[in-house]
Protein backbone atom coordinates (compact mmCIF):
# COMPACT_ATOMS: atom_id res chain seq x y z
CA UNK A 1 0.00 0.00 0.00
CA UNK A 2 1.52 3.35 -0.85
CA UNK A 3 1.27 5.60 1.80
CA UNK A 4 -0.07 8.80 2.00
CA UNK A 5 1.94 12.04 2.23
CA UNK A 6 0.30 15.09 4.16
CA UNK A 7 2.46 18.64 4.04
CA UNK A 8 0.99 20.31 6.86
CA UNK A 9 3.11 23.56 6.32
CA UNK A 10 5.58 25.22 4.62
CA UNK A 11 7.70 28.35 6.21
CA UNK A 12 10.55 30.16 4.63
CA UNK A 13 13.23 30.40 7.29
CA UNK A 14 15.82 32.37 5.33
CA UNK A 15 16.14 34.76 3.05
CA UNK A 16 18.69 37.75 2.96
CA UNK A 17 18.82 38.92 -0.71
CA UNK A 18 21.26 36.37 -1.37
CA UNK A 19 21.03 33.25 -3.84
CA UNK A 20 20.74 30.72 -0.43
CA UNK A 21 20.60 27.47 -1.88
CA UNK A 22 21.61 23.58 -1.33
CA UNK A 23 20.04 22.38 1.92
CA UNK A 24 20.89 19.69 4.84
CA UNK A 25 19.92 18.78 7.93
CA UNK A 26 20.12 16.64 10.71
CA UNK A 27 20.00 16.44 14.45
CA UNK A 28 22.71 16.39 16.88
CA UNK A 29 22.23 16.23 21.12
CA UNK A 30 18.81 18.07 21.78
CA UNK A 31 18.69 20.44 18.66
CA UNK A 32 18.19 20.31 14.79
CA UNK A 33 20.28 22.05 12.78
CA UNK A 34 19.85 23.14 9.16
CA UNK A 35 22.64 24.07 6.86
CA UNK A 36 22.91 25.64 3.27
CA UNK A 37 25.10 27.89 1.30
CA UNK A 38 24.49 31.83 1.01
CA UNK A 39 26.19 33.75 -1.94
CA UNK A 40 24.92 37.64 -3.06
CA UNK A 41 26.26 36.37 -6.77
CA UNK A 42 24.17 33.39 -7.70
CA UNK A 43 24.56 29.66 -8.45
CA UNK A 44 27.67 29.83 -9.87
CA UNK A 45 31.18 30.04 -8.63
CA UNK A 46 32.05 32.65 -6.74
CA UNK A 47 34.67 33.37 -3.71
CA UNK A 48 31.85 35.33 -2.02
CA UNK A 49 30.08 31.97 -1.22
CA UNK A 50 29.15 31.07 2.19
CA UNK A 51 28.18 27.73 4.60
CA UNK A 52 25.51 28.75 7.33
CA UNK A 53 24.54 26.58 10.10
CA UNK A 54 21.07 27.23 12.09
CA UNK A 55 20.31 25.37 14.67
CA UNK A 56 16.52 24.59 16.66
CA UNK A 57 15.07 23.17 19.41
CA UNK A 58 11.59 23.04 18.28
CA UNK A 59 12.14 23.34 14.15
CA UNK A 60 10.28 26.81 14.50
CA UNK A 61 13.07 29.36 15.56
CA UNK A 62 16.01 29.09 14.47
CA UNK A 63 19.87 30.79 15.53
CA UNK A 64 22.63 31.42 13.53
CA UNK A 65 25.70 29.19 15.31
CA UNK A 66 28.05 29.48 12.43
CA UNK A 67 29.25 30.72 8.89
CA UNK A 68 32.40 29.91 7.09
CA UNK A 69 34.53 30.23 3.98
CA UNK A 70 37.18 28.95 2.28
CA UNK A 71 40.15 31.10 0.64
CA UNK A 72 39.81 31.86 -2.96
CA UNK A 73 37.73 28.82 -3.09
CA UNK A 74 33.92 28.49 -4.00
CA UNK A 75 31.92 26.44 -1.47
CA UNK A 76 28.66 24.98 -1.75
CA UNK A 77 26.81 21.65 -1.12
CA UNK A 78 27.17 21.19 2.78
CA UNK A 79 25.95 18.46 3.88
CA UNK A 80 26.49 16.83 7.96
CA UNK A 81 27.51 14.20 9.73
CA UNK A 82 27.59 12.77 13.28
CA UNK A 83 30.21 11.10 13.94
CA UNK A 84 32.60 10.21 16.74
CA UNK A 85 30.93 12.76 19.56
CA UNK A 86 31.45 15.35 16.33
CA UNK A 87 29.03 17.42 14.28
CA UNK A 88 30.91 17.87 11.11
CA UNK A 89 30.12 19.98 7.74
CA UNK A 90 31.74 19.10 4.80
CA UNK A 91 31.60 20.98 1.70
CA UNK A 92 32.68 21.15 -2.04
CA UNK A 93 35.10 23.55 -3.10
CA UNK A 94 35.77 24.88 -6.55
CA UNK A 95 39.13 26.77 -7.38
CA UNK A 96 37.67 29.91 -8.76
CA UNK A 97 40.37 31.55 -11.54
CA UNK A 98 40.24 35.28 -10.74
CA UNK A 99 40.55 36.00 -14.27
CA UNK A 100 37.59 33.46 -15.22
CA UNK A 101 35.54 31.94 -12.50
CA UNK A 102 33.58 30.21 -15.54
CA UNK A 103 36.87 27.89 -16.00
CA UNK A 104 36.19 25.12 -13.86
CA UNK A 105 38.26 21.62 -13.14
CA UNK A 106 37.18 18.92 -11.08
CA UNK A 107 40.92 17.53 -10.54
CA UNK A 108 41.05 20.89 -8.35
CA UNK A 109 38.41 20.10 -6.16
CA UNK A 110 39.06 19.77 -2.38
CA UNK A 111 36.68 18.92 0.19
CA UNK A 112 36.75 20.95 3.42
CA UNK A 113 35.17 20.49 6.93
CA UNK A 114 34.23 22.89 9.74
CA UNK A 115 33.11 20.82 13.35
CA UNK A 116 32.12 20.85 16.86
CA UNK A 117 31.55 19.12 19.64
CA UNK A 118 28.49 21.39 21.12
CA UNK A 119 26.95 22.64 18.06
CA UNK A 120 27.63 26.08 19.13
CA UNK A 121 31.53 26.67 19.25
CA UNK A 122 33.15 25.74 16.08
CA UNK A 123 36.70 25.04 14.34
CA UNK A 124 37.62 26.72 11.21
CA UNK A 125 37.68 24.32 8.13
CA UNK A 126 39.97 21.77 7.44
CA UNK A 127 41.45 19.99 4.26
CA UNK A 128 40.27 16.23 3.73
CA UNK A 129 43.05 14.48 3.26
CA UNK A 130 42.30 11.84 0.12
CA UNK A 131 39.52 14.29 -1.81
CA UNK A 132 41.99 16.25 -4.12
CA UNK A 133 40.04 15.83 -7.30
CA UNK A 134 36.66 14.43 -6.13
CA UNK A 135 33.52 16.51 -5.65
CA UNK A 136 32.46 15.36 -2.09
CA UNK A 137 28.80 15.33 -1.18
CA UNK A 138 26.45 13.61 1.32
CA UNK A 139 27.66 11.54 3.88
CA UNK A 140 26.96 8.91 6.70
CA UNK A 141 28.41 6.46 9.48
CA UNK A 142 27.46 3.23 10.11
CA UNK A 143 29.33 0.49 12.21
CA UNK A 144 32.19 3.11 13.67
CA UNK A 145 33.02 4.02 10.09
CA UNK A 146 32.48 7.23 8.18
CA UNK A 147 31.24 7.22 4.48
CA UNK A 148 30.91 9.83 2.08
CA UNK A 149 30.11 10.27 -1.56
CA UNK A 150 32.31 11.82 -4.06
CA UNK A 151 32.63 12.10 -7.97
CA UNK A 152 35.47 12.24 -9.97
CA UNK A 153 36.98 11.79 -13.73
CA UNK A 154 38.12 8.38 -14.25
CA UNK A 155 41.99 8.37 -13.85
CA UNK A 156 41.88 11.96 -13.20
CA UNK A 157 42.22 12.70 -16.69
CA UNK A 158 42.01 16.32 -17.93
CA UNK A 159 39.05 16.11 -19.99
CA UNK A 160 37.78 19.13 -22.21
CA UNK A 161 34.73 18.12 -24.21
CA UNK A 162 31.60 18.44 -21.59
CA UNK A 163 29.91 15.39 -23.09
CA UNK A 164 33.16 13.15 -22.66
CA UNK A 165 33.75 14.38 -19.22
CA UNK A 166 30.01 13.44 -17.73
CA UNK A 167 30.42 10.42 -19.58
CA UNK A 168 34.04 9.52 -17.94
CA UNK A 169 32.58 11.01 -14.30
CA UNK A 170 32.57 8.41 -11.52
CA UNK A 171 30.72 7.92 -8.67
CA UNK A 172 32.61 6.57 -5.74
CA UNK A 173 31.81 6.14 -1.81
CA UNK A 174 35.12 6.60 0.30
CA UNK A 175 35.56 5.71 4.08
CA UNK A 176 37.04 7.29 7.10
CA UNK A 177 38.07 5.94 10.73
CA UNK A 178 38.13 9.85 12.00
CA UNK A 179 35.90 12.19 9.41
CA UNK A 180 39.41 13.72 7.97
CA UNK A 181 41.14 11.23 6.05
CA UNK A 182 39.28 9.84 3.39
CA UNK A 183 40.13 6.14 1.32
CA UNK A 184 38.05 5.10 -1.66
CA UNK A 185 35.76 1.64 -0.89
CA UNK A 186 34.64 1.29 -3.96
CA UNK A 187 33.46 2.68 -7.33
CA UNK A 188 29.55 3.11 -7.59
CA UNK A 189 28.83 3.67 -11.05
CA UNK A 190 31.52 4.02 -13.59
CA UNK A 191 30.01 6.46 -15.93
CA UNK A 192 27.57 9.64 -15.70
CA UNK A 193 28.06 9.79 -11.82
CA UNK A 194 26.54 12.80 -9.96
CA UNK A 195 25.57 13.89 -6.78
CA UNK A 196 24.32 10.86 -4.35
CA UNK A 197 22.51 10.09 -1.40
CA UNK A 198 22.68 6.59 0.02
CA UNK A 199 21.00 4.55 3.38
CA UNK A 200 22.37 1.53 5.27
CA UNK A 201 20.13 -1.40 5.35
CA UNK A 202 19.77 -3.43 8.91
CA UNK A 203 21.80 -6.20 6.86
CA UNK A 204 24.41 -3.38 6.52
CA UNK A 205 24.40 -2.93 2.93
CA UNK A 206 23.97 -0.02 0.98
CA UNK A 207 20.88 1.82 -1.01
CA UNK A 208 22.40 4.70 -3.24
CA UNK A 209 20.48 7.30 -5.32
CA UNK A 210 22.77 8.81 -8.12
CA UNK A 211 21.80 11.61 -10.10
CA UNK A 212 23.14 11.39 -13.77
CA UNK A 213 25.54 14.22 -14.28
CA UNK A 214 23.95 14.12 -18.24
CA UNK A 215 20.62 14.91 -17.42
CA UNK A 216 19.47 11.32 -17.86
CA UNK A 217 17.48 9.24 -15.62
CA UNK A 218 18.78 8.77 -11.86
CA UNK A 219 20.29 5.22 -10.69
CA UNK A 220 19.76 3.05 -8.10
CA UNK A 221 22.85 1.09 -6.88
CA UNK A 222 23.40 -1.42 -4.06
CA UNK A 223 26.00 -2.83 -2.68
CA UNK A 224 27.10 -5.40 0.63
CA UNK A 225 30.17 -4.50 3.02
CA UNK A 226 33.16 -3.74 2.15
CA UNK A 227 30.97 -1.65 -0.84
CA UNK A 228 33.52 -2.46 -3.36
CA UNK A 229 31.50 -4.04 -5.97
CA UNK A 230 27.76 -2.53 -7.28
CA UNK A 231 24.92 -3.07 -8.64
CA UNK A 232 22.72 -0.61 -10.30
CA UNK A 233 19.62 -0.02 -12.12
CA UNK A 234 18.49 2.96 -13.98
CA UNK A 235 15.11 4.46 -13.26
CA UNK A 236 12.86 6.64 -15.31
CA UNK A 237 13.35 9.98 -14.59
CA UNK A 238 16.04 12.10 -13.50
CA UNK A 239 16.25 13.77 -9.92
CA UNK A 240 18.20 16.41 -9.25
CA UNK A 241 20.01 17.25 -6.06
CA UNK A 242 18.38 14.16 -4.72
CA UNK A 243 17.40 13.09 -1.36
CA UNK A 244 16.78 9.30 0.18
CA UNK A 245 15.75 8.50 3.35
CA UNK A 246 14.51 5.54 5.08
CA UNK A 247 11.82 6.90 7.11
CA UNK A 248 10.10 4.37 9.04
CA UNK A 249 9.63 1.99 7.11
CA UNK A 250 9.03 3.95 4.34
CA UNK A 251 11.94 4.86 1.61
CA UNK A 252 11.22 8.87 0.57
CA UNK A 253 12.89 10.64 -2.47
CA UNK A 254 12.84 14.43 -2.96
CA UNK A 255 14.90 16.10 -5.81
CA UNK A 256 14.43 18.25 -8.67
CA UNK A 257 12.38 17.73 -11.51
CA UNK A 258 12.65 19.17 -14.47
CA UNK A 259 10.01 17.56 -16.41
CA UNK A 260 7.00 20.08 -14.91
CA UNK A 261 5.09 21.64 -16.80
CA UNK A 262 5.79 24.90 -15.61
CA UNK A 263 9.46 24.38 -15.21
CA UNK A 264 11.60 22.80 -12.60
CA UNK A 265 9.95 22.41 -9.27
CA UNK A 266 10.80 20.38 -6.21
CA UNK A 267 8.82 17.07 -6.25
CA UNK A 268 8.59 14.25 -3.37
CA UNK A 269 8.14 10.48 -4.33
CA UNK A 270 7.82 7.37 -2.64
CA UNK A 271 11.20 4.35 -3.46
CA UNK A 272 8.80 1.17 -3.79
CA UNK A 273 9.62 -2.17 -5.17
CA UNK A 274 12.88 0.37 -6.99
CA UNK A 275 10.03 2.48 -9.25
CA UNK A 276 9.72 6.36 -7.64
CA UNK A 277 6.38 7.12 -7.14
CA UNK A 278 5.27 10.59 -7.54
CA UNK A 279 3.99 11.71 -4.60
CA UNK A 280 3.33 15.71 -4.30
CA UNK A 281 5.44 19.03 -5.51
CA UNK A 282 6.51 21.91 -2.97
CA UNK A 283 5.89 25.45 -3.64
CA UNK A 284 8.73 26.06 -5.74
CA UNK A 285 10.42 26.89 -9.23
CA UNK A 286 13.06 28.53 -11.47
CA UNK A 287 15.85 27.45 -8.95
CA UNK A 288 15.48 24.53 -6.63
CA UNK A 289 15.85 21.23 -4.95
CA UNK A 290 18.72 20.05 -2.74
CA UNK A 291 16.34 18.65 -0.13
CA UNK A 292 17.51 17.91 3.64
CA UNK A 293 15.63 15.83 6.33
CA UNK A 294 15.15 15.27 9.87
CA UNK A 295 13.02 12.79 11.57
CA UNK A 296 11.00 13.47 14.31
CA UNK A 297 8.85 10.59 14.92
CA UNK A 298 7.78 7.64 12.66
CA UNK A 299 5.43 9.43 10.86
CA UNK A 300 6.17 13.27 11.20
CA UNK A 301 9.54 14.90 10.29
CA UNK A 302 10.93 18.13 8.43
CA UNK A 303 12.15 18.32 4.99
CA UNK A 304 14.32 21.35 3.87
CA UNK A 305 14.93 23.10 0.60
CA UNK A 306 15.66 26.09 -1.25
CA UNK A 307 13.65 28.00 -4.44
CA UNK A 308 13.84 31.25 -5.94
CA UNK A 309 10.16 30.95 -7.03
CA UNK A 310 9.39 34.13 -4.75
CA UNK A 311 12.50 35.87 -5.36
CA UNK A 312 14.46 36.08 -8.70
CA UNK A 313 13.13 32.96 -10.58
CA UNK A 314 16.39 32.22 -12.03
CA UNK A 315 19.70 31.15 -10.67
CA UNK A 316 19.85 34.93 -9.67
CA UNK A 317 19.91 36.52 -5.92
CA UNK A 318 17.26 36.62 -4.49
CA UNK A 319 16.47 32.63 -3.41
CA UNK A 320 15.48 31.43 0.29
CA UNK A 321 15.39 28.63 2.20
CA UNK A 322 12.06 26.87 2.94
CA UNK A 323 11.05 23.97 5.88
CA UNK A 324 8.33 21.47 4.82
CA UNK A 325 6.56 20.27 7.77
CA UNK A 326 5.54 16.25 7.02
CA UNK A 327 3.17 13.84 8.22
CA UNK A 328 2.91 10.24 7.16
CA UNK A 329 -0.10 7.41 7.09
CA UNK A 330 -0.84 4.15 5.63
CA UNK A 331 -4.77 5.17 5.42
Amino acid sequence: MTPKLQVDAIHKVFDNGNHNAFTDLCRFRDHIYLTFRTCPDGHMLFTSSRIVVLRSQDGQEWTQVHLFGVPKRDVRDPHFLVFGDKLFVYTGTWWVDPHDSSERDINDHLGFAAWSEDGLNWHDPVLLNGTHGHYIWRAGAHNDIAYLDARRIANFDVVAERERRQEQTESWLLYSTDGFNWTPAGCMLPHFGGETSFVFEDDDSITALIRSGAAIPAWLCRSDPPYAEWTYKQLTREVGGPLLVRWGEHYLVGGRNRTAPGGPVTTLYWLIDDELCEVTTLPSGGDTSYPGFVALSPTHGLLSYYSSHEGSGTSLAPSAIYLANLKISDS
